[in-house]
């Protein structure tokens, strides 16, 4: 009888037990939840993004250098209204990671972050309205992954306020770069930047192949 009695004790706890732990999902399961959903934002939002954001090409080869490397600390300087975020940020949700992103636009600003929210990626990015030329400055980092798409006369001055800040194997990626075709009196800042960055030895700089509108990547050697 008080075997019976304790086996019927259990079974309760067991069920009272069950009832008050909350119920969350798997990680895969929550993940599988995420894509699902960005994945029909992205679709519905397709041909529809303007306003300096990147194409989608682009975006994708963020997505894949995040994923390759395993980064989880990244900056973005120039949301605009939130395309090349969303796919930064949907990356950082597989690797544990987080994205600060920075606009100076009030009303760009404003749409990436329901964009962010519409996509379901909220929890993995910290917004920020701002001039990225004073907040580069003053953000404390390690960052292993930073995308630069803003003025472009200012690409040269973002590095190298980051660079010290950016972890060895860590990512520097820029958009709207390409190779200089002039060595004359005037340059744009991309080509300024990009010779900047082929100079730096610490750094392997390309310009990857697959990318729509110039992304150049530079890695920054482990010691």
């Amino acid at each position: 009888m008080k075997k019976a009695l304790c086996i019927a004790a259990l079974g309760v706890w067991s069920i009272l037990a069950a009832f008050s732990i909350p119920c969350y999902p798997q990680a895969g399961e929550k993940e599988k939840i995420i894509d699902q959903k960005v994945e029909k934002f992205l679709q519905k939002m397709r041909n529809q993004w303007h306003d300096w954001n990147v194409p989608e090409g682009d975006g994708k080869i963020l997505y894949e250098i995040i994923i390759k490397n395993k980064y989880r600390k990244a900056v973005e300087i120039g949301t605009s209204t939130g395309h090349s975020g969303i796919w930064i940020a949907w990356a950082l949700s597989k690797t544990g990671g987080k994205l600060i992103t920075i606009e100076i636009d009030e009303g760009r600003h404003r749409e990436a972050l329901s964009n962010f929210k519409e996509a379901g990626l909220g929890e993995y990015i910290d917004a920020r309205l701002a001039d990225a030329h004073q907040l580069v400055k003053d953000l404390p980092g390690p960052f292993d992954f930073v995308f630069i798409d803003a003025d472009k006369d200012w690409y040269t001055k973002y590095a190298k306020a980051l660079i010290p800040k950016l972890e060895p194997g860590g990512c520097l990626a820029a958009h709207n770069v390409w190779k200089p075709t002039s060595r004359g009196a005037y340059r744009s800042g991309t080509e300024e930047y990009y010779d900047y960055m082929k100079s730096l030895p610490e750094f392997e700089t390309t310009i990857h192949p697959q990318s729509q509108a110039g992304v150049a990547v530079s890695y920054k050697r482990k010691k």
